[in-house]
């Protein structure tokens, strides 16, 4: 029997159109509709869904009856919703509900942190600046520069996976679902930008728990939280002098891992930069190209911790990677790029034959270092 709801997921992230798939499947466009209808069913051909997964080349098991984990726009924090096409919005939460499934898979084989993340939806805390300070005192971080966004998040118990190139046009976007917090970032970005988006979208963790977190003043919030979570004002005024130069704040912005823009901007919302002088900066860094070129930037992304550790500690027990993807039941790049294409699982684990079966006595802890 087969569930409707995989089929709707596997063709949403191919990108392809109920018309598109039929076309290719040698099938009418009315018996794929049919299909993404009909709940749990059975083809009435026999190799129809065989001839689907094969164009969508997902395994034909992926789509056995199985609960599909729930994921609606209005729960997402899309950047721009009113740019964004439905077909890219759906491959997006196509690519959420596998990211649900493969923490869900993990968390049976280790134990993970759990999440410690402030509430500050609420009245007196909601204000970006002061959710900020909050989040930094609660993680004892104080006023330190954050060497790593990712590895940080992970620690305090946020699930973080990353988003395939067929959703470069979704920035990031992260949600709750039952009581965990999910964080899914562009790869296609520079690192100091990914860095700020993995903070924004915390920033919505945070900030919009119980309320809503799309729309434009949303965005605006989860900006000037991220600002202050990554360029903490006293750091700022302690290091970048009054009407800084440009080309001081390129020397100054690895202090903080940020973009030139970024830093820019928060010296204008500190009170370092003047309107008049903020504008300048502005107008200087688009004419040199910075807005698209970083500057001295970071040699490397940041990525998952966690998930090099899952794989890591797979391989050291001889695990392959084609037992993975039986357990799973997906397809490998759909691993892939959900786990910034780790290299353990992309390579390292990599197998023709199946090894002895994933069985722990007691999972394993997988500590992370701040």
């Amino acid at each position: 029997m087969f569930n409707s709801e995989r089929l709707r997921i596997a063709r949403e992230r191919r990108g392809l159109t109920q018309r598109a798939l039929a076309e290719a499947a040698g099938l009418t466009s009315k018996t794929i509709s049919n299909y993404e209808k009909a709940g749990i069913f059975e083809p009435i051909a026999s190799d129809s869904m065989e001839r689907i997964a094969s164009v969508l080349e997902y395994p034909i098991e992926f789509f056995l009856d199985r609960d599909v984990p729930s994921l609606t726009p209005e729960a997402v924090s899309f950047r721009a919703m009113t740019k964004l096409s439905a077909q890219k919005r759906d491959s997006a939460l196509g690519a959420g509900k596998l990211a649900q499934e493969l923490s869900a898979w993990i968390d049976g084989q280790f134990k993970l942190p759990k999440p410690n993340i402030p509430d500050c939806s609420f009245d007196g805390y909601s204000e970006p600046e002061r959710a900020a300070r909050a989040v930094r005192e609660a993680w004892g971080i104080g006023e330190l520069s954050i060497s790593n966004i990712i590895h940080l998040l992970e620690a305090n118990g946020v699930r973080v996976f990353s988003l395939a190139e067929n959703c470069v046009e979704v920035d990031a976007f992260s949600f709750w679902m039952d009581e965990k917090p999910f964080v899914l970032l562009n790869t296609m970005k520079t690192p100091e930008r990914s860095r700020f988006d993995a903070a924004h979208e915390l920033g919505h963790l945070v900030l919009h728990k119980h309320s809503s977190n799309n729309g434009r003043q949303a965005e605006q919030d989860a900006d000037r939280f991220a600002s202050a979570l990554l360029m903490p004002e006293r750091s700022i005024l302690a290091s970048v002098p009054r009407m800084p130069s440009l080309d001081q704040l390129v020397l100054l912005k690895k202090n903080w891992k940020v973009s030139l823009a970024a830093l820019v901007r928060r010296t204008f919302d500190v009170g370092l930069s003047s309107e008049w002088h903020y504008r300048q900066l502005a107008i200087e860094l688009n004419r040199r190209g910075y807005r698209t070129g970083e500057p001295q930037g970071m040699p490397e992304r940041e990525k998952s911790l966690i998930l090099e550790k899952v794989f890591t500690s797979l391989h050291s027990q001889g695990v392959k990677r084609v037992e993975i993807l039986k357990q799973l039941r997906f397809p490998a790049d759909e691993i892939g790029a959900l786990t910034f294409n780790n290299r353990f699982f992309m390579e390292a684990i990599a197998g023709d034959g199946l090894s002895s079966s994933i069985k722990h006595k007691r999972p394993p802890h997988l500590s992370l270092v701040k």
